[in-house]
């Protein structure tokens, strides 16, 4: 790609189980470059078919960064993930003119190609006072409160992320206002060319791959999985769908039947919130991921 006049980061975004990582690793063959994963859960070293990483022969085929690049006690977030996937970008722009990254975690490809907003300053007792009622009252009551108080950022929330929602909530009870009007601070200007890909299909047919998947998880050895992280289950790296609904099994409040159609269900939810953030990006080239050429998307680089 000789034409290229600036180095360029090459975006592939949509919603859980579309088919992101085939075309990231084609496209990355076919450039001859590496790949900056933007998966708020594949990070995680301890974590794995649960949150659908790569195969071991994918990851060996590609270079692959923020992939198994932390441990579960320690704190990632979408600042942490700026920094990160700003150093890793440089490093391949040393080698290649052109990097590609893939996730569906909308927050972290916003504070890639945006910068992070400046958020208010929190009194530490409002901070500490919802930390206290979140351990007494559970994650269905921190749920509840943020979906009454800021139901605009509930629609697109992690909703079984609680380090999330007591942000939000926090924000809404120091300010009155949603997290959301936060998120409109100027735009960094990156020091190189940004081409967002995004990859959707019917959600009836999405509905089925996401069903399908996790069947496949379950055969895989999800169960399994989820039992060996069972004693972490507090952990923040673990509040995420494919874990909480087993760890309900464990603590027989729900049947592993029950408990597997709630991963279906909460998976599809979480689905839909990812196309909602991504169709406010009105930069997204939108291709159908049934047929989506590679040939057409690197038409897009010239």
């Amino acid at each position: 790609m000789s034409e290229l006049a600036q180095n360029t980061i090459l975006v592939i975004c949509g919603p859980t189980a579309v088919g992101k990582t085939v075309v990231a690793i084609t496209l990355a063959k076919t450039l001859h470059t590496e790949i900056i994963s933007a998966d708020a859960r594949q990070c995680f070293k301890e974590l794995g078919i649960a949150v659908a990483k790569p195969t071991n022969e994918e990851l060996l085929a590609i270079p692959h960064y923020f992939i198994n690049s932390h441990f579960i006690n320690q704190e990632v977030n979408a600042g942490v993930f700026e920094t990160y996937a700003l150093a890793k970008a440089n490093e391949i722009f040393n080698k290649q003119p052109i990097a590609v990254m893939v996730g569906g975690t909308g927050l972290y490809i916003k504070s890639f190609c945006e910068g992070m907003d400046d958020m208010p300053s929190i009194d530490p007792s409002i901070r500490q006072n919802i930390i206290d009622l979140y351990a007494q009252n559970g994650l269905n009551w921190l749920q509840e409160t943020v979906q009454i108080n800021d139901p605009v950022f509930w629609k697109i929330a992690e909703q079984n992320n609680p380090q999330r929602l007591m942000r939000a909530l926090e924000i809404w009870q120091a300010t009155g206002k949603s997290i959301i009007e936060f998120r409109t601070a100027n735009k960094k200007q990156r020091p190189f060319r940004i081409i967002k890909i995004g990859l959707e299909m019917p959600r009836e047919l999405l509905n089925e791959r996401i069903n399908q998947r996790v069947d496949q998880m379950v055969i895989a050895g999800l169960v399994e999985e989820a039992l060996a992280l069972f004693p972490y289950c507090q952990n923040n790296a673990l509040q995420t769908v494919g874990y909480q609904e087993l760890f309900d099994y464990f603590n027989k409040k729900i049947t592993l039947e029950k408990a597997i159609e709630q991963i279906k269900i909460n998976t599809r939810h979480y689905a839909k919130r990812q196309m909602t953030w991504f169709k406010k990006d009105a930069n997204i080239h939108w291709f159908d991921a049934r047929d989506a050429s590679v040939e057409k998307m690197l038409e897009l680089l010239k």
